[in-house]
């Protein structure tokens, strides 16, 4: 089954760069649906499924989302969207605080600047088959500094360039102490998943081994980290070891 990706952009050439960055970054059959404003890009989601991707349909599994549009904002559409199972990036020219944050806390799985070279987009796309974040290295960077320990944002000019490791796009949770719910407990399928991920493969390598697809993979992902109340690999692994999870 191909791999339906949505993109929200109003700039018909930079409509046109992203479909080319999208379909040289997956192997995978891709359709791809365009939306110039917020209600071309609800009307294709309402026929996915609506907001939360209802059961029986075949929803966008990837969304890209343009923060200035015609009629409104795109942290309009990716606040409607959090409980829709599609890997949401938002795709901007703004790199300040302002834009940034929001659309993180709105839910947002990547930050991408449109500004990036072809080369540098495709290799942030494809790292969500490698199950890191997808983000410009501008904004690695500017969250590097963020949450390390008595930093900030380096003055006006930012931080200085240096190497960096990508960050989830919160702080870590506190791993709870008791087993989760009855109802949140791992389905067998939740629990294969984390088994891989915990012995280190990449989603590409765990979709491989259980022949489903990797967009699959990182929808079990994001259902395990939500049931474990954890946010990264790590957390996950150990406490899927505590609790004799896997």
């Amino acid at each position: 089954m191909a791999v339906k990706v949505l993109i929200l952009e109003d700039n018909p050439v930079a409509r046109s760069f992203l479909r080319r960055v999208v379909r040289e970054s997956f192997s995978d059959t891709i359709v791809i649906t365009e939306a110039g404003d917020l209600e071309t890009a609800r009307l294709h989601i309402a026929l996915t499924g609506g907001a939360t991707g209802m059961h029986g349909t075949d929803p966008f599994k990837l969304i890209l989302v343009d923060l200035e549009l015609p009629d409104g904002n795109g942290l309009e559409l990716l606040a409607e969207l959090t409980q829709y199972p599609a890997t949401k990036i938002v795709t901007t020219l703004y790199s300040d605080d302002d834009h940034l944050f929001p659309a993180l806390q709105c839910g947002a799985d990547g930050y991408l600047l449109k500004e990036d070279r072809f080369e540098v987009l495709v290799e942030e796309l494809q790292k969500i088959v490698r199950g890191q974040p997808p983000l410009s290295p501008a904004i690695a960077r500017r969250l590097l500094m963020h949450f390390r320990p008595g930093g900030g944002l380096g003055g006006a000019d930012g931080p200085v360039d240096s190497g960096f490791a990508p960050l989830p796009f919160s702080t870590s949770k506190p791993v709870p102490l008791e087993k989760a719910p009855e109802h949140e407990r791992l389905t067998p399928r939740e629990t294969e998943v984390l088994t891989f991920l915990s012995k280190g493969f990449t989603i590409k390598e765990i979709a491989n081994l259980l022949g489903i697809k990797w967009f699959t993979v990182n929808d079990h992902i994001k259902s395990i980290y939500r049931k474990l109340n954890v946010s990264s690999r790590a957390e996950a692994a150990v406490l899927a070891s505590k609790q004799g999870l896997v």
